[in-house]
């Protein structure tokens, strides 16, 4: 090499940007491994749980905007279901969804962010201020107001626990000689015993274990007494596997909001009901109000989503006999001859005037 090839300049390297391909596979890769809470993700109870909050979102009736179309809602309730948090970003009015985001804060609140944003021959990075963003999340601890938590990192031990025995269950199911017997014969030739060895298959197409008689009984004057096969199954009944693994469904489900009863093979007609009118009340509807709330913030209007109603997770029967009620208490108020604004102020003391989407 020559004293002026030193100086002269070197073709610029190219390097696969942050968010190139590779970078987007890994990201997918490391997501699959590690999960929202790292366990029972790929569980069928946790997602059967899923599934009813992103069925719920996705039929839920939405006010005060058309931004929040149903695939929306769906993906925000997965996310909030898996991940405790959902983002999208705001733009030419609609929503993009986010993948991945760094976020700045000052007192406790959102000020900007660093999105990751998917797309199919690999994702870009954007930024943006927090009102450009609707950032959903549930379970926020108040050391970290800014982050959510799903409900499995909130109940660990029974997720775990889940993961666990679903684990152990496999592996028993995958390398035990399920099905496979010890069956003791009289002794022959080494080249008859391996004959027979290889006659017999168990389950997997594993051979069989043949016990010679007189190893067995230690060459006694019966070597046929007493013997019989033996199985080499695991007994799992003695571990109560379906017992711990029956409880820990029964936890993550609870974990969801999903009343155990639902997850009953005999559960009839009013456990269902009443497990789903459970699920949309107290832990659907809340959340519904918390994304509503977030819209309206962001969206300059006022946004309201009711998850009861469209899901008719009510009480008709109910409903038709508290009808009844008002109308008769109506039809006494006129003979009585109150006046509207005592009938008004009468049904604001039982809380009628409130109301409630739930009541």
């Amino acid at each position: 090499m020559g004293i002026m090839d030193r100086f002269r300049r070197k073709p610029a390297e190219t390097r696969a940007s942050g968010t190139g391909y590779t970078a987007a596979i890994m990201a997918a890769r490391e997501s699959w491994l590690s999960g929202s809470s790292g366990l029972a993700e790929l569980t069928a109870t946790v997602q059967a749980c899923v599934s009813l909050w992103e069925g719920s979102f996705a039929m839920g009736a939405v006010t005060g905007t058309d931004i929040l179309d149903r695939r929306t809602l769906a993906l925000a309730a997965r996310g909030l279901a898996l991940r405790g948090e959902a983002l999208f970003l705001i733009k030419a009015g609609r929503l993009v969804p986010v993948s991945g985001w760094d976020v700045s804060t000052f007192d406790g609140l959102p000020r900007a962010y660093r999105l990751s944003i998917p797309d199919a021959g690999g994702g870009r990075s954007a930024t943006a201020l927090a009102g450009e963003v609707l950032h959903f999340r549930i379970g926020s601890d108040p050391a970290a107001p800014w982050s959510g938590r799903s409900p499995l990192s909130r109940a660990s031990l029974s997720a775990g626990m889940l993961h666990e025995v679903e684990t152990a269950l496999r592996d028993v199911f995958r390398d035990a000689p399920v099905g496979s017997q010890i069956i003791p014969l009289p002794e022959g030739s080494a080249e008859d015993m391996a004959a027979l060895r290889h006659a017999f298959k168990g389950a997997r197409g594993r051979s069989l274990v043949i016990e010679g008689v007189a190893q067995a009984t230690a060459g006694g004057m019966n070597p046929n007494l007493g013997q019989r096969p033996e199985g080499l199954t695991p007994d799992l009944a003695r571990a109560q596997v379906g017992e711990v693994l029956r409880a820990a469904r029964e936890a993550v489900a609870l974990a969801y909001g999903v009343l155990p009863g639902l997850l009953n093979g005999a559960a009839t007609g009013p456990v269902v009901r009443e497990a789903q009118r459970h699920l949309a009340a107290w832990t659907l509807q809340p959340i519904a109000n918390l994304v509503a709330e977030e819209a309206s913030a962001k969206l300059g209007a006022t946004v309201a989503i009711d998850a009861i109603l469209p899901l008719q997770a009510h009480d008709a029967g109910g409903r038709a006999r508290a009808l009844l009620a008002v109308i008769e208490a109506y039809g006494r108020a006129r003979e009585l001859g109150l006046s509207p604004e005592e009938m008004a102020a009468a049904t604001a003391m039982v809380n009628f005037a409130g109301g409630g989407d739930g009541a």
